[in-house]
């Protein structure tokens, strides 16, 4: 392609060519973010240059089309001159008999007229003889000129045919070299397209492999705290910081494997713990909804793999999704979002699974409900959220890491201002969850570590995610679907398996598109005001190196050792440490 550029620009012209630290939470934070991707430099990857050179493909074209424009122009007036060139000819016969006939006829008047002015000269009666005279000289003057506007036609038809000559001749090379540039630009606009294609499905459109990696580190299911202790992975926790190895880095989710949609769970405990009731939690959470008790709810439910059952007396008292132990307010709350998320469900698709995949359900627990579960079932029966009589969807997760897509910031004075992490209701009731490194496979704490016993990243592990993402930018001949954890061999994530590139190699390939990066001084992670991390910056050998935050998530994901991971779906709200 840029043997393309090269030759576009040789035949046609030349292409003229402060921050805050992260969980500081500024006002003009998301201005800032805009001005820095405003001030990213056209040629900053071969992707952004093919762009630009697209672009200028595309001008030149127009260019010669407004000169095809005023071709045609000309063309059609060649053809009118054509048009008056033939007309003139059929006319020039009869225009050079006149003009004989006004030859003969004038000199014809002008031998009389000299015998006219004779004849007033010896005439007796001198009025008479002059009005003839002058009579005949009206005759003659009338030839002469008729005899100079036949002249002037016949030499502007000779004029008007040397014209034509001339203009055919200007044109016809005119014609020849555009037809020529139109062809050579035709093909190679075709290549930029046909580059841009390739080079969009090796960015966008992840392999397989990549794909199951993805999905087994991203997770985005319902997530079941279940009547578990709630010990935490120091290692995995801001307190291992200080004896983390130096000079490396961890990236630290807020929230753990979640949607972020509807109730936090553990919000939901703290809240009550602060006086508030279960209409106003999920008054929070639900802002859309209404609380109602309805007389019209099934009687019975079929669960999957446990066939039919009463939904209230059975299946509500085996849900299996907030610890018993917890606030009287919370498990009302949870058992109002079970129920309404059950009903919905079963309205639907005529059964509900007894997974995570929906809700958990335990037969040995509606065999034995806790007491004051039964008390929240039977204390909210028949009470479900809905809008204009439709049940809501009532998503939950355990942590959501202090920001809910559906209602906001969820802290004590609903604002991610400032030291928003010491107000975030998950952080005040201690989820293990709320920020964290994720290095383990799933989100149990004895769950298998690929061998790892932390999830810093070296210095050299950080350098390679950078490059995959300039190889994933512009993969320059590489191979993107080899971009995959180099433990994939021995760690498998989602079924996957493959030959991936050593960081050795990831490295010369990123020297090749723009350059690799081999040492990280600084990162500075920018969080917006909706619970998104929308940039990375790494202070790197090359420069300030600025990555769009969905797209490092995604190439971490991808590409960082064992099953260290951003284990969050869709826009993800993280942070990134350095010792």
């Amino acid at each position: 392609m840029k043997g393309v550029v090269t030759k576009i620009v040789v035949l046609f012209f030349c292409v003229a060519l402060a921050f805050q630290p992260a969980l500081v939470w500024a006002d003009d934070l998301e201005a800032i973010s805009r001005q820095l991707e405003d001030t990213k430099k056209a040629l900053e990857s071969l992707q952004q240059a093919n762009e630009n050179n697209k672009k200028t493909l595309e001008s030149v074209n127009s260019r010669i089309d407004k000169i095809k424009q005023e071709v045609t122009a000309l063309e059609i007036a060649i053809t009118r001159k054509e048009k008056q060139l033939r007309q003139g000819e059929s006319a020039l016969v009869r225009q050079k008999n006149l003009l004989d006939e006004r030859v003969v006829s004038y000199y014809k008047n002008s031998g009389k007229h000299t015998d006219m002015l004779m004849m007033v000269l010896t005439s007796e009666n001198l009025g008479d003889s002059l009005r003839d005279f002058f009579y005949q000289k009206k005759f003659l003057d009338e030839d002469k000129r008729n005899i100079v506007r036949i002249v002037s036609y016949i030499n502007k038809l000779e004029d008007l045919r040397d014209e034509l000559r001339s203009d055919r001749a200007r044109l016809q090379p005119i014609k020849d070299e555009l037809n020529k540039q139109s062809l050579f630009l035709a093909r190679e606009i075709e290549k930029a397209n046909n580059y841009e294609g390739e080079l969009k499905t090796k960015i966008q459109e992840l392999s397989e492999k990549q794909k199951a990696i993805l999905s087994a580190r991203s997770g985005g299911g319902v997530t079941s705290v279940g009547n578990v202790p709630t010990v935490g992975d120091e290692a995995a926790t801001i307190a291992f910081k200080s004896r983390a190895p130096a000079n490396s880095f961890a990236v630290f989710s807020f929230g753990a494997h979640t949607h972020r949609n509807g109730m936090s769970q553990y919000g939901a405990n703290a809240r009550a713990k602060a006086g508030q009731s279960y209409q106003d939690i999920l008054k929070k959470y639900y802002p859309s909804a209404n609380l109602e008790q309805r007389s019209d709810l099934p009687s019975d439910i079929s669960v999957d793999g446990h066939g039919s059952m009463p939904f209230e007396d059975r299946y509500l008292l085996g849900i299996a999704e907030m610890p018993s132990s917890w606030h009287p307010e919370a498990l009302k709350a949870q058992a109002v979002a079970a129920r309404t998320y059950a009903w919905r469900r079963v309205r639907a698709n005529g059964s509900i699974c007894a997974t995570e995949a929906c809700q958990v359900y335990l037969a040995s627990k509606a065999d034995n409900p806790p007491d004051a579960w039964r008390q929240a079932v039977q204390a909210t029966r028949g009470m479900v959220l809905t809008n204009n009589g439709e049940p809501v969807i009532t998503q939950y997760s355990s942590t959501a890491g202090g920001y809910l897509n559906t209602s906001g910031w969820d802290t004590t004075d609903n604002s991610g201002d400032g030291a928003w992490t010491s107000r975030a209701y998950e952080s005040i009731e201690g989820s293990p969850w709320f920020y964290r490194a994720w290095y383990r496979r799933g989100y149990r704490d004895d769950s298998d570590s690929c061998g790892r016993s932390h999830p810093w990243l070296s210095q050299e592990e950080m350098a390679d995610i950078v490059n995959a993402w300039i190889v994933r930018k512009n993969p320059n001949g590489a191979d993107a679907n080899r971009i995959l954890p180099v433990t994939i061999g021995s760690c498998p994530i989602g079924g996957a398996s493959g030959s991936p590139y050593s960081m050795s190699e990831l490295r010369e390939l990123a020297e090749k598109s723009g350059g690799a990066v081999t040492s990280i001084s600084g990162v500075t992670v920018l969080n917006n005001n909706n619970g998104q991390t929308t940039q990375v910056r790494f202070e790197t050998n090359r420069g300030t190196i600025t990555i769009p935050g969905g797209e490092f998530k995604e190439t971490f994901n991808i590409r960082a050792p064992g099953y260290i991971a951003i284990p969050q779906a869709g826009f993800a709200f993280f942070n990134i440490e350095k010792t």
